[in-house]
């Protein structure tokens, strides 16, 4: 062991490093780093120190000064070194946060990296790190709808009172149709998923016909009504609320969620519902289908089952929906409203405010 070096632990410190060397997620080289200091407390001299680590005479030396000046914490870091390439001033990255705000010099949409780059003499990585310190994703568009409605805030706090406090003794029920599902088979068979390799399906495909799914989620207990029609017009949607009626028990007021869409405030359907008093219909504002709990189920469906799925008619394509209407129902899960009306109706009115003064 070198002259004047005298490593003594503590208790409590020869834990802790006897800790990381049991441990299976340390990293290896803050297991050999504990090890050298433990190896050095119990007097072993440096070479068979570097045998049993398997480093060398200056990396041993490093780290028992390094435990010497800051303890068992200075083993488990690195110590940063400067970079051999000087970084850029404050004022590229204002000129690259300038340009990214404004509009790309050539015919594109937005900004790129490489394109960045050129048009300020830096390298993409740079205009990388600049962007992700600002924040800045020019590469990503959100989309977005204001609801024009006059009576939006009445609307929405209408059906929002709906799910976060139903009425007593009653049914609350999210409508809607899925139009234009098609029964697509694909032109040819793909592979199967296997390790190392992604699942195929051919990008091309064969249309077999298509139906129209009309559901309404009970939003108390997440079980769903569906039934599969050939259209969406008035006529399918009152077949669809006799045959919920069919399914409420007798004497249980059913409140209706709906959109805008034309067929759902058609005179026919106006006056079916003055036939049936029970059934109460709350319309959500325009261009608010988010706010409708029954979207949630369609994109569930779109996502497990019907997006990769390969049907042959248009009778095995209902039949895939309604076993995945059965599977839902066997293991139902209630809706649940999380977003606060007011921030919601801020928010759009701040949306408002903002598109006026730019137009």
């Amino acid at each position: 062991m070198r002259t004047g070096i005298f490593i003594k632990i503590t208790r409590p410190d020869r834990r802790r490093l006897e800790a990381i060397t049991r441990d299976r997620n340390s990293s290896q080289k803050q297991v050999w780093r504990a090890n050298i200091v433990l190896l050095s407390a119990d007097g072993v001299g440096t070479n068979e120190i570097m045998r049993q680590t398997g480093t060398s005479k200056t990396c041993v030396w490093r780290w028992q000064q390094r435990f010497m000046d800051e303890g068992v914490d200075g083993l488990l870091r690195d110590k940063t070194r400067p970079s051999r390439i000087p970084g850029h001033g404050p004022e590229v990255a204002e000129r690259v946060v300038a340009l990214t705000l404004a509009d790309p010099p050539t015919e594109t949409t937005h900004w790129t990296a490489d394109l960045m780059a050129r048009a300020s003499s830096i390298s993409a990585s740079a205009v990388r790190r600049i962007w992700k310190a600002h924040g800045l994703q020019p590469h990503r568009c959100r989309q977005f709808k204001l609801s024009n409605d006059p009576n939006f805030v009445t609307k929405l706090r209408d059906v929002v009172g709906l799910y976060v406090d139903p009425p007593a003794h009653a049914i609350v029920l999210s409508v809607d149709e899925k139009s234009q599902i098609q029964a697509l088979d694909r032109s040819q068979p793909g592979l199967p998923l296997k390790k190392g390799r992604l699942g195929t399906m051919t990008h091309d495909y064969k249309r077999h016909g298509t139906t129209t799914l009309f559901a309404a989620l009970n939003v108390l207990d997440g079980t769903v009504i569906g039934r599969n029609m050939q259209r969406h017009r008035h006529q399918e949607l009152i077949r669809f609320l006799n045959a919920i009626g069919a399914e409420i028990p007798v004497g249980k007021i059913i409140h209706v969620i709906l959109d805008n869409y034309a067929a759902h405030k058609h005179p026919n359907v106006r006056a079916w519902l003055d036939r049936h008093p029970r059934f109460v219909f709350h319309f959500t504002p325009t261009s608010c289908s988010w706010l409708n709990a029954v979207e949630g189920f369609f994109a569930k469906l779109s996502r497990r089952r019907l997006k990769r799925g390969v049907f042959r008619s248009v009778v095995d394509l209902q039949a895939a929906i309604n076993r995945f209407v059965a599977e839902t129902n066997a293991d139902p899960k209630p809706f649940s409203w999380k977003a606060n009306p007011d921030k919601i109706i801020a928010a759009v009115r701040r949306g408002h405010q903002v598109l006026d003064s730019i137009h």
